[in-house]
């Protein structure tokens, strides 16, 4: 029994068609498919159907928890740990906070949004069944690509070509695993 491929993957020449493709892929009901462009496309995760991402959320979150920790760091350190009279100034002086909370905020709310890159996108990730397909390399040079994925609930192999082909693609190859 021969294993399912990863997907199928049809080759157009032009950034227009790609999109129309995407287009006509989303209205026919396929949710798990991916498209691969020399340059970004504009418009191009909307024709996916991609929804908007969580990474900001990531940021915020990491930049909030920063500067909190920062601030009560601080404060815990100079107004109830150790407290010093430094030039009469009180044991809680928050503007002398301000810069060390600054730089926790941006630290940390970068670090998140690095480690929720990798997360969203499962990196470390060595290689792809995408780069098994035949001159996949033209993706970074002069073609764009949709590969259409075999976990999709609606994808059949001959179904998924016989769409394919109604849309004029260059070529369709299958994606090995």
């Amino acid at each position: 029994m021969t294993p399912l491929p990863y997907g199928l993957m049809a080759e157009f020449t032009t950034p227009e068609a790609l999109i129309a493709a995407a287009q006509s892929a989303t209205a026919q009901g396929y949710t798990r498919m991916d498209a691969y462009t020399p340059f970004p496309v504009e418009g191009l995760s909307r024709a996916l159907g991609k929804k908007r991402n969580w990474l900001p959320l990531v940021f915020l979150l990491g930049g909030i928890l920063g500067g909190s920790g920062g601030y009560f760091m601080e404060w815990y350190s100079m107004a109830v740990d150790y407290p010093l009279n430094i030039g009469g100034r009180p044991f809680h002086s928050w503007p002398s906070f301000i810069p060390v909370t600054f730089e926790l905020t941006v630290l940390i709310a970068a670090l998140s949004g690095v480690l929720g890159l990798f997360v969203s996108i499962k990196l470390p990730r060595p290689h792809h069944p995408i780069f098994n397909a035949p001159d996949f390399q033209r993706a970074t040079d002069n073609r764009f690509f949709l590969c259409l994925e075999q976990d999709d609930p609606k994808f059949s192999l001959e179904t998924a070509r016989r769409f394919l082909h109604e849309l004029k693609p260059v070529r369709i190859v299958e994606v090995p695993q």
